[in-house]
């Protein structure tokens, strides 16, 4: 079975990429998540439009959970590598 790694982490790092665009303006950092969150669920609803091949989301509704899963994962991501650098 397929789960489509390759359309769910692409939306995690342009997900990712969009956070650390946003870092650089005057926006409370506080508002990423969320910001990551919705930025990933129109990137799930335009991949499964365009038809992104072995993308796990058959409908709009699953596409848009993949989508906001995969983009809070940015987040996660980031926190990861912020928290294994700290040593903490």
């Amino acid at each position: 079975m397929d789960f489509g790694i390759v359309g769910v982490a692409s939306i995690t790092a342009i997900c990712y990429l969009v956070a650390q665009a946003l870092k650089a303006t005057s926006l409370d950092s506080k508002w990423l998540p969320v910001l990551c969150g919705c930025c990933g669920a129109v990137l799930g609803v335009v991949a499964l439009l365009i038809r992104v091949p072995d993308f796990p989301g058959d409908d709009p509704l699953t596409a848009l959970g993949v989508g906001i899963a995969s983009g809070l994962a940015a987040t996660g991501a980031h926190q990861l590598g912020k928290q294994l650098n700290s040593g903490s």
